[in-house]
């Protein structure tokens, strides 16, 4: 079902569509926010995005790291 283009592309546009609703939906409905960047405009998919950036650059160090050579379970 994957494998095709279509399917793919129909996701895809629910997914934008889904966004598109949820940003809207920020515009309209009021947040509780104890904190005063909470009330800012798409302040959390900005968080969200922000924390996924810094994981994968986390990650990236980290994996370099412990990283392991490629014949290490190999018999000597």
């Amino acid at each position: 079902m994957w494998d095709r283009k279509s399917s793919v592309d129909a996701l895809l546009r629910v997914l934008y569509v889904v966004c598109g609703v949820l940003v809207v939906l920020d515009l309209v409905i009021h947040r509780h926010a104890e904190h005063p960047w909470e009330g800012l405009f798409s302040f959390y998919p900005l968080y969200g995005f922000l924390g996924i950036v810094v994981l994968v650059a986390l990650a990236r160090v980290l994996r370099a790291a412990v990283m392991r050579p490629e014949d290490y379970y190999d018999a000597d």
